[in-house]
């Protein structure tokens, strides 16, 4: 786990300042407190501070290259199948210096070219300077789990891990792109290669790119999932095949040379790697968890205890109050570079700071409701889809539908969520697909009386085309399939980019097991009548932990997700302070972004969990700390 830069001009004959280059690394310094590294030739830069995690020896140094120095990498990331590779590469003649997957990955190049992509198990984000070819080739993980930004012009192509590293070139100043706060406010994250900047695009997750100053920036996909149903299996062998997908996963990501631990919210996906992590491993095995002590429904601890307990682990329990959240925010808004998704990363960024204060790795269960079908939102859609289907008594025929009579025992997941069902309902009953799960998504409902109006007359972008364009691309035919997708590719990348911003802040590096690629490629073709039967939240994925998880978190109903009590916050103390000097402030008022004669009213009526005012301060603050 590090961080990457670098520089190529078009120009062959313009040298690269080792000294801005330098600045760009130093950004980073976070990402990667034990080494540094810088590699100039000519037209060419590459950065990279390193975090040691696998070969913790200087003989595996960044940027790296190979015994005819004809290729360089710097490489941001794990390759979890590495010594598979390594020894099938030995077969093939190669010998190594380091006991790295860094030079297993450079070598894998050196064999296959851009093909070698297609043998990555990991996360990563790495660029490859092949002055063979003369070209710069640079790859992303399948998910997205590490980030890759990037700034292309006629003269120059500049990438980072990092925005904040991108600026420090002096090839492109910092200005707010406006169809990005368009998405934000919609959806609080950026569709498509969107960034907030104007300018800066990210790589998008399973895609490669190359760039060289004769045939400059070509983009291309090597991965997605492909929905063709396997329809000549039954449930027994999905559930079989997960379970081995689950513990091979778990096994490769427990590869480290230093001490590996794991988030344990108390959720059945925290709780299902734990448990299967901790029987793997044969020292100590330390969890983290983290809590508000404001009430219960803020706090999980509870059950995160019961995991400990169960598989003995090294417990350890962090809970931030309101004033960390006055002093931290700022921070973690330079950290994230821009906003995306909720509060989760506050209390999220202090359960690191705390791992990282232990170990070096953590595991976690991110991406287990984007590839399971764990939101409720799902089942709300579904629920009028059964509906729909009832009434025009298409549902018997037709595969890829819950079936009504099937989906009644499992409203009961629905209590609670009443104010939303009366909002989805409340017009556009019936629509089509896409228009229906853009409006569960849509939060500019909510804040556009709070938004000044000219942030919606771009009349040159539509959000909804582009959103309508992701939730219908692939090969997916029920509805399931198309909502998964969809936050699969826009959702789930946002809390990837939470995921590592508060690992990085502070040195750790945090691993995701349940977003193996051959785990999502399973469940793509895992037909929807058993991977999401009855509406059942995670069914197939239920069926599978049953007997690894204990009981009282099998059978839980009260899905949490880290709450923060913000509306509580709002309503006095140093978290209102705060935001009333932020929003309601001369800086915010001459911006005119917001009408901030609404605010404090708003902050009164901000429903439970609502995350108007969070996304209208994180963006404040995004405003002064990169654009002012």
């Amino acid at each position: 786990m590090c961080g990457i830069c670098g520089i190529l001009f078009s120009d062959t004959s313009r040298k690269v300042d080792p000294n801005i280059l330098q600045s760009m690394t130093d950004i980073l310094s976070h990402r990667g407190p034990d080494d540094e590294g810088i590699f100039t030739a000519d037209n060419i830069g590459l950065g990279h501070r390193r975090l040691s995690i696998i070969d913790l020896s200087r003989d595996a140094k960044q940027p790296m290259t190979n015994s005819h120095h004809k290729h360089w990498i710097v490489f941001n990331g794990e390759i979890y199948n590495y010594l598979e590779l390594r020894q099938t590469l030995i077969g093939k003649g190669y010998r190594f210096q380091t006991h790295s997957d860094t030079e297993v990955l450079l070598t894998l190049y050196e064999e296959y070219g851009e093909e070698c992509v297609h043998y990555l198990n990991g996360m990563f984000a790495f660029a490859i300077w092949d002055a063979v070819e003369n070209k710069l080739f640079a790859a992303r993980d399948h998910f997205g789990i590490k980030p890759f930004y990037y700034f292309n012009s006629a003269e120059s192509f500049v990438f980072g891990s990092e925005i904040k590293a991108i600026f420090q070139s002096k090839q492109v100043e910092s200005e707010a792109d406006y169809n990005g706060l368009t998405d934000y406010f919609t959806f609080q994250f950026c569709l498509g290669d969107k960034t907030l900047f104007r300018n800066i695009k990210k790589l998008l997750p399973g895609h490669f790119l190359t760039y060289s100053p004769n045939q400059n920036l070509r983009i291309e996909k090597y991965w997605d999932l492909d929905y063709s149903l396997d329809t000549q299996h039954r449930e027994e062998y999905f559930e079989s095949k997960l379970l081995r997908l689950l513990e091979d996963s778990i096994r490769l990501q427990l590869r480290a040379d230093v001490p590996v631990g794991a988030h344990l919210s108390g959720g059945l996906d925290s709780s299902t790697v734990t448990a299967l992590a901790s029987t793997l491993v044969d020292s100590d095995f330390h969890t983290f968890s983290g809590g508000f002590k404001e009430s219960e429904k803020y706090d999980e601890t509870a059950f995160a205890r019961i995991v400990s307990d169960t598989h003995h682990t090294s417990h350890h329990e962090i809970f931030p109050e309101d004033t960390d959240f006055v002093d931290k925010l700022s921070q973690l808004v330079y950290h994230m570079d821009e906003p995306a998704a909720g509060p989760g990363i506050f209390p999220q960024y202090f359960v690191s700071s705390l791992a990282s204060q232990n170990v070096k790795v953590v595991l976690g269960g991110q991406g287990g409701d984007e590839l399971f079908g764990g939101y409720t939102r799902y089942l709300v859609a579904y629920l009028e889809e059964c509906i729909k289907g009832g009434i025009e008594g298409t549902q018997p025929s037709d595969k890829y539908v819950v079936t009504f009579e099937s989906i009644l025992p499992n409203l009961t997941q629905l209590q609670g969520y009443e104010p939303m069902l009366k909002y989805f309902w409340s017009k556009g009953v019936f629509e089509e697909q896409s228009k229906r799960y853009f409006r569960l998504l849509d939060r500019s409902t909510s804040i556009r009386h709070l938004l000044n109006a000219s942030i919606w007359q771009n009349r040159d972008y539509s959000v909804f085309e582009e959103f309508d364009d992701i939730f219908n691309s692939g090969n997916c035919y029920s509805y399931i399939n198309k909502m998964t997708h969809f936050d699969q590719k826009t959702l789930l990348p946002a809390l990837l980019q939470v995921e590592d911003r508060t690992s990085m802040a502070v040195s750790l590096e945090s691993r995701v097991p349940l977003l193996d690629y051959r785990i999502a490629e399973l469940l793509a073709g895992t037909p929807p009548m058993i991977k999401y039967k009855g509406g059942r939240s995670k069914y197939l994925f239920r069926k599978v932990v049953e007997h690894i998880v204990p009981q009282e978190i099998y059978n839980r109903t009260d899905k949490m997700g880290f709450p923060v009590p913000l509306t509580e916050w709002y309503q006095a103390g140093p978290v209102r302070e705060f935001i009333c000097e932020i929003l309601l402030g001369n800086i915010t008022k001459q911006r005119g972004l917001f009408d901030t004669r609404a605010i404090e009213p708003a902050l009164t009526e901000e429903r439970a969990f609502g995350r108007g005012i969070w996304g209208l301060l994180n963006i404040e603050l995004w405003f002064r700390t990169f654009i002012d």
